[in-house]
């Protein structure tokens, strides 16, 4: 059994915070510029010179790539081989957010009391965490600040079992179009299929950590995400909703089994700032 000491894990956190709000990852950053090549409308093509330069700045100067350092939702996988010592895993994890939100001067948009008072908690807190316990001896953090332009377009459906494939279909491209300009596209779309409501929410924001385009394993899954990165872009929302043939760089799948008289469908889109920062303790 390896000990982990959870002032590691508060570190990293700290870390994590600052690095994903100011550097894009390299596989969002290639699918910009792949962007820029074949969008074909003047404008939208302009848009995304200027996405691409204001990421690049914000890399160069550690600046946030947006105004809006979004809710800190982790992910964190915990080897089962892991034996954590030194305090409370999930306090660690708040006073990580804390600090990297304090100390990088990243903007605080946690309210409490959501639907009356609405105070600031001044520090970003607390994380959203989802954790898994998974083989070995080690504990993987990922760490994906949300803005809330594009989790607010979050849509389920719990489908009946006769919708099919093109009723999934037709519900992830109303999503896309009824979100429109909102979540800042050119996004990527996240779709958890099967499980339970709640699961397919998890399955769908979960794919929006695959790489971008990285294409699913299973190939009938694959299919699916090709034909429906078609039918996103065929609508022509274009970059920053100006018009265009890029609306999405991509659109991950995720599937689970479900219960024989459901078909639950999740979408959560992530805005062109998809940023993810990962570390392994």
């Amino acid at each position: 059994m390896r000990e982990v000491h959870v002032d590691l894990l508060r570190e990293a956190v700290k870390r994590l915070c600052q690095q994903a709000a100011c550097v894009l990852p390299q596989d969002v950053m290639d699918a910009l510029r792949c962007a820029q090549e074949r969008e074909e409308s003047p404008l939208g093509r302009r848009v995304l010179e200027q996405i691409v330069r204001n990421a690049e700045l914000a890399q160069e100067e550690m600046l946030p790539i947006c105004q809006d350092t979004g809710v800190a939702v982790i992910f964190l996988e915990v080897g089962q081989d892991v034996h954590l010592v030194g305090g409370d895993l999930m306090d660690a994890l708040r006073r990580g957010v804390s600090e990297g939100y304090r100390e990088g001067y990243l903007r605080a948009s946690m309210v409490e009391r959501p639907f009356s008072a609405r105070i600031n908690t001044r520090d970003n807190t607390p994380p959203i965490v989802h954790m898994d316990i998974v083989p070995g001896d080690r504990v993987r953090l990922r760490l994906m600040p949300k803005g809330a332009g594009c989790e607010n377009v979050s849509r389920l459906a719990m489908l009946l079992p006769g919708a099919g494939r093109e009723g999934v279909m037709r519900f992830v491209t109303e999503a896309v179009e009824d979100a429109g300009g909102k979540p800042c596209p050119p996004v990527i779309v996240g779709v958890g299929i099967g499980g339970t409501a709640e699961y397919a929410m998890l399955l769908a924001k979960k794919a929006l950590l695959r790489p971008v385009g990285q294409p699913h394993p299973d190939a009938e899954v694959a299919a699916l995400e090709a034909e429906l990165l078609r039918r996103v872009n065929a609508l022509g929302i274009g970059p920053q909703g100006v018009g265009g043939k890029v609306t999405a760089l991509a659109v991950h799948v995720e599937v689970f089994p479900s219960h024989i008289a459901s078909l639950p469908v999740a979408v959560n889109i992530q805005c062109h700032a998809a940023r993810v920062a990962e570390a392994v303790v």
